[in-house]
């Protein structure tokens, strides 16, 4: 395969740009550290020659572990930062990497442009990256000053500064509750509705200062962080998205191949854990029923039944993977 860039609506563009990373400030800088490697690649079991979705590559720590089994790779990212770096990074495997500028929803898309009906397996490595975290200039930190934006593809018209700023009080509430899990929600978006009348918010600091004199410190999270997150997600439709992406990538894989995806938030991994039960039933049942009944959707077996975990070591050298949970489902 080549090394290609595709760019949302063009979608065979000439332009790479950055990169995304899961790293911290360190003496040897990590441009991304890919959360539970050996795992994924044993338990997708890429067959050499076949063509394996990244569809988050990220940083390329996943890509380039797919491509060291001999398999080929369709790098997916919505974030440019990524598709620059790991266009960049794994250009020394040629024509056995793909690297696309585009949501993971949109994946059917990009396969039927290749000319690929179907494919040896897909990864889905979900949630916001440290890249983007420490990047004051995304709008994603609550401790580094910056814009108010959280867009994840710059292309995107929505950003965060638009739904707090424009969003009803009620419509905040229901975001922070929904979304971020937030117990504060309702006195957060008061809050917000009765600031933003005299002083819009345009900047991540005084959103992230004005709720943490209201809600207070309590332990070492940053009261704000649910409030973020939500805003995140909204921005980039993170639920939904993953809804569509799982609903393609499924329906793309050749009998035998793996789905596999990591979430860190309990929404994406329900989302996940619902859509592979509801996937690997194969017959339904309901009491007003006669008799069961073939389920339509059955397409799939767990190979998962419960969720893998870091081990104690990858969490001590990665923080960050702490809340990770891996599901892995296989075509029938």
């Amino acid at each position: 395969m080549n090394t290609l860039l595709f760019e949302r609506p063009i979608w065979f563009a000439t332009d790479p740009l950055m990169a995304k990373e899961e790293a911290h400030e360190m003496e040897d800088f990590i441009y991304h550290r890919p959360v539970l490697e050996r795992e994924v690649v044993e338990l997708l079991e890429p067959k050499p020659g076949s063509l394996i979705v990244d569809a988050t590559c990220g940083g390329g720590g996943h890509t380039e572990a797919l491509l060291g089994s001999d398999a080929d790779v369709l790098a997916l990212d919505q974030d440019p930062d990524a598709v620059q770096h790991v266009s960049e990074q794994l250009a020394r495997f040629g024509r056995r990497v793909t690297v696309c500028n585009v949501n993971f929803r949109h994946a059917a898309k990009v396969l039927d442009e290749l000319g690929i009906r179907t494919i040896g397996g897909a990864l889905l490595d979900l949630g916001v990256s440290s890249r983007q975290l420490e990047n004051a200039e995304r709008g994603f930190s609550l401790v580094r000053g910056g814009p108010l934006d959280m867009r994840m593809d710059p292309r995107n018209e929505l950003t965060a500064a638009t739904i707090v700023n424009e969003y009803s009080g009620e419509e905040l509430t229901r975001l922070f509750r929904e979304l971020g899990e937030e117990p504060a929600a309702r006195r957060i978006a008061s809050l917000i509705v009765k600031m933003r009348k005299t002083c819009p918010f345009r900047e991540t600091l005084p959103l992230a200062r004005a709720i943490e004199k209201l809600v207070g410190r309590h332990g070492r999270r940053h009261p704000a962080t649910h409030v973020f997150q939500a805003l995140r997600m909204e921005v980039n439709d993170e639920l939904g998205a993953l809804e569509d992406g799982l609903r393609v990538l499924t329906a793309r894989l050749q009998p035998g191949a793996r789905i596999a995806v990591i979430a860190f938030h309990s929404l994406e991994d329900r989302i996940v854990k619902n859509f592979f039960r509801d996937h690997s039933r194969e017959w339904l049942d309901k009491p007003e029923w006669p008799a069961p009944q073939r389920n339509p959707d059955y397409d799939l077996k767990l190979v998962t039944p419960k969720p893998v975990e870091p081990s104690e070591d990858e969490q001590h050298a990665n923080p960050r993977s702490r809340s990770a949970k891996l599901r892995v489902a296989e075509k029938i």
